[in-house]
């Protein structure tokens, strides 16, 4: 690793998410979509990912879309909450349905059928949040609105050690990831250089590995995971 960690700035190569890295498996997908809705579905290949790999507007990203069994579920991890989720989802849904319509008569009499969104954010940050709670588009608005015309919710949940346990056991990859996520953190938070900071991250691969977690990946991917790792973690630093 001595190669690597001579390599500045250490997390420009890697600016994706392990979140999404990991649930881009179908395998994996398939598994924390189970998980969530108490399925036991067993192929993977009935889901379709239709994640926009160029969705980038107003520096907005999401992690993964899909769709499988007439809906369409949009998974997004978050090490900070903010209060603009459902904004950034309408903007995102808009244009995944747009994208599934636009060969479509909209205005013809026959109605025209889309797979029904499902909005989750995964929130693993330091600051202590509930372990469910609910953003709502509503909530922005200007003045308050009993039945608003146009309402979005999505579901956040902590998926920190010591929250929603039966979801992260259920689903191994997310409890994984929640452990190692964690693990990480605490070994980056006292490291000031890029050295010190690789030597702490490999450090916590060893670790999970020898300890199980995210074994197979890890042992496969170490390069890519460090990167990933520390971009995220500067990310939320900033």
């Amino acid at each position: 690793m001595e190669n690597y960690a001579l390599q500045q700035p250490i997390n420009r190569r890697f600016k994706d998410t392990l979140f999404r890295r990991l649930f881009s498996d179908r395998k994996n997908l398939l598994e924390l979509y189970n998980a969530l809705n108490g399925t036991h579905y067993n192929d993977p290949e009935e889901l379709t990912i239709n994640t926009l790999e160029d969705a980038v507007y107003m520096n907005m990203k999401n992690d993964l879309s899909f769709i499988f069994h007439s809906y369409m579920p949009l998974y997004e991890h978050q090490s900070t909450v903010s209060p603009n989720i459902p904004l950034r989802d309408l903007d995102y849904v808009n244009r995944l349905i747009r994208g599934l319509t636009h060969k479509k008569d909209l205005y013809g009499s026959r109605p025209v059928k889309v797979p029904a969104p499902e909005f989750v954010v995964f929130y693993n940050g330091s600051k202590e949040i509930p372990d469910r709670s609910v953003c709502r588009l509503s909530d922005l608005y200007e003045v308050r609105l009993d039945d608003p015309a146009l309402e979005l919710k999505v579901i956040v949940l902590n998926i920190n050690p010591g929250h929603n346990e039966a979801l992260l056991e259920t689903c191994k990859t997310l409890g994984d990831y929640s452990i190692y996520t964690q693990r990480m953190r605490l070994a980056l938070a006292g490291c000031e250089t890029a050295e010190e900071k690789i030597t702490a991250a490999n450090r916590v691969i060893d670790e999970c590995i020898r300890d199980g977690i995210l074994a197979d990946f890890l042992s496969k991917h170490r390069e890519e995971a460090i990167g990933m790792s520390l971009f995220e973690y500067d990310e939320e630093q900033h």
